[in-house]
């Protein structure tokens, strides 16, 4: 039962929390004030508890049915566990008693987006506009709306309609770099950051945004420094450590990313993506064993997590643990069928043990998920040059120069696999449009005739095609 009188001010959110889930786990009855109850169910909508913020949301209207707040709330929190026609009922019925409230309007406004009904969404939110104070909100809102149309273009006009209301709505921010990254103009988030740094440069999201547009934007040490800053400002940020071990990463500083995933392993819950980052790091630090125990955990955490499985295949081949890898291989295809990286690292694993045909299936099967890798061709070829099927080799290069013209390795062991194979006419032809595209990488050659005369033959002719 509840106390509308009950004086709860000495207590905190934590204890009542406590209380609130000792009364659900003992179905025994406690008191609790409407505030309180407010508070409880904001907290876990917050923290993404829905069930029990849906909980704390009926028990407060069942003695306060007409409190506009928890309605609201339980509207929001059915949305999100796509409950959304028995929100809607909830909304129009309290339309009903409540007519002017806006905030009503605005949750029907969302769920009617959520039902797919993006016109009547707006609609629903234009007329809301002038009767509201809060114009960056509703903005914002029809932004989000858009989004999910999709309609990204028209979703930048409403998000920097929001932010000309309000400079510091970070959620607009947020979601306008968003929309911009879906129509290729990221770049354009960066002078909106930059000013609402200005305001606030205290606000270690925005340097965090900041460094997330410049990473999309391939400008990495930009991106560290934002992220630096999103550190000096909240040391303990665990999505700022995340992404700039990231950003490591990409600049092939693995040391540095190592230490900035397990400051983040310090401050961060341990999730599966963490753990196979970290191991990452290590396992490019040629550090295997180490990485091998946070690929582990990952799948632990997570056993469906098949880039952990792929992790450990990695680590054990470097390790010449062969058929340990391939079992970890199979288990990362059978969660993910579609990653034309794990179906190279079966084939390689495969060949390596004598598995011909499995090899060459796995090769093919990786080149039709992704026909613009270069090095999986390379190693299909060189599946049949070891084989000495010197045709098959040539014809596996002609084909990756169909898809890849611009590779002038292509076209270097396309001329080695046909003077193999005796066609020395063609040969010369990929030889020289290899030489034209890159010429240093013709050494490339010599590996594949070691006979000192056959080397010195090549040379000669490589040397009369630079004069």
């Amino acid at each position: 039962m509840l106390d509308p009188e009950y004086d709860d001010n000495r207590e905190d959110i934590q204890s009542s929390l406590k209380r609130f889930e000792k009364m659900l786990a003992q179905e025994e009855n406690s008191f609790f004030d409407l505030d309180t109850l407010e508070q409880i169910a904001d907290h876990y909508f917050i923290q993404s508890r829905f069930e029990e913020g849906l909980k704390a949301c009926d028990l407060g209207l069942l003695h306060f049915p007409y409190t506009l707040e928890l309605i609201v709330l339980k509207a929001q929190i059915l949305g999100e566990l796509e409950r959304t026609e028995e929100a809607m009922e909830l909304i129009e019925n309290s339309i009903l008693l409540f007519p002017n409230d806006t905030d009503l309007k605005l949750v029907k406004g969302s769920l009617l987006s959520q039902l797919k009904q993006h016109e009547a969404a707006i609609e629903q939110f234009l007329n809301v506009i002038e009767a509201t104070e809060e114009k960056d909100e509703v903005y914002f809102r029809i932004g989000l709306c858009y989004l999910n149309w999709p309609k990204p273009r028209e979703a930048v006009d409403m998000f920097k309609k929001a932010l000309e209301f309000n400079p510091e709505n970070e959620s607009a921010l947020v979601e306008l770099a968003n929309a911009l990254d879906e129509i290729g103009k990221i770049e354009e988030s960066i002078p909106f950051y930059k000013q609402f740094i200005d305001i606030d440069p205290f606000s270690f999201t925005a340097w965090y945004n900041l460094g997330i547009a410049y990473s999309k934007l391939k400008q990495y040490e930009k991106a560290i420094d934002a992220y630096e800053y999103s550190l000096a400002i909240e040391p303990t940020f665990g999505s700022s450590l995340f992404n700039l071990g990231n950003t490591f990463m990409n600049l092939q500083e693995y040391a540095k990313a190592e230490e900035a995933y397990r400051l983040c392993l310090q401050h961060d819950d341990p999730n599966p993506e963490l753990y196979c980052c970290l191991g990452a790091s290590l396992e490019r630090q040629r550090q295997f064993d180490e990485a091998l125990t946070f690929y582990k955990e990952s799948v632990k955490i997570d056993p469906l997590w098949d880039e952990g499985y792929y992790g450990l295949a990695v680590c054990l081949t470097e390790l010449d643990k062969w058929f340990e890898s391939l079992h970890f291989l199979k288990k990362a295809i059978k969660l993910n069928e579609v990653n034309p990286l794990y179906w190279t690292g079966l084939a390689d694993v495969e060949a390596y043990l004598g598995n011909t045909i499995s090899a060459d299936e796995a090769y093919q099967k990786s080149l039709e998920l992704d026909s613009f890798f270069a090095p999986t061709w390379v190693k299909w070829a060189q599946l049949h040059y070891d084989l000495e099927d010197f045709e098959k080799s040539a014809d596996i290069m002609l084909s990756a120069i169909d898809e890849l013209p611009e590779e002038a390795e292509l076209y270097y062991r396309s001329a080695i696999f046909l003077i193999k194979a005796g066609q020395f006419k063609e040969a010369f032809h990929f030889l020289e449009t290899g030489l034209v595209l890159d010429y240093d990488k013709h050494v490339l050659i010599f590996d594949y005739f070691p006979n000192l005369e056959t080397q010195k033959a090549i040379f000669k002719l490589i040397q009369q095609y630079k004069k």
